[in-house]
């Protein structure tokens, strides 16, 4: 791809953000705590459910989830009030967030758009083929949990 064709890609995918953020309800935009921050209980935003079984990829992505991503995303990738949206959420399914808008967020961070959580910065310390398990983590969550 030229540098033209991914820059109007990118935009496109920014405006497409914008837009379904203006269809979306505005409580899908905005965390709602399930408990108190401080109480000692789960901050989790939505519950997930587990596939029965990740495969391999998607095991490599959970550890490397783990260690990378979910001090700010939660465990499983349900987010955490007042830190980092879910990403098992329907604004990140495929059709909205693809695999390289994973990759994109990871290494140059994300400016706050669909979420009142601020900014995320990059991620240090991720390689291109730990976000490619990460997404297929985060994929295999989504998946069982009817986000397709």
């Amino acid at each position: 791809m030229t540098r033209t064709t991914t820059a109007l890609a990118i935009a496109a995918v920014l405006f497409a953000g914008l837009a379904l953020s203006r269809l979306l309800p505005s409580d899908a935009l905005v965390s709602a705590p399930e408990t108190a921050q401080g109480s000692g209980e789960s901050t989790a935003m939505v519950e997930v459910a587990l596939p029965a079984e990740f495969s391999g990829n998607g095991r490599i992505g959970k550890t490397i989830f783990e260690a990378k991503c979910a001090a700010c995303h939660g465990p499983n990738a349900a987010g955490q009030d007042g830190v980092a949206p879910p990403l098992v959420h329907k604004i990140y399914e495929p059709s909205h967030h693809s695999d390289a808008a994973f990759l994109l967020a990871a290494q140059n961070g994300v400016r706050s758009h669909h979420w009142r959580f601020g900014d995320m910065p990059p991620v240090e310390g991720v390689t291109q083929g730990d976000v490619t398990m990460v997404t297929a983590y985060v994929r295999e969550l989504q998946r069982a949990n009817g986000i397709n």
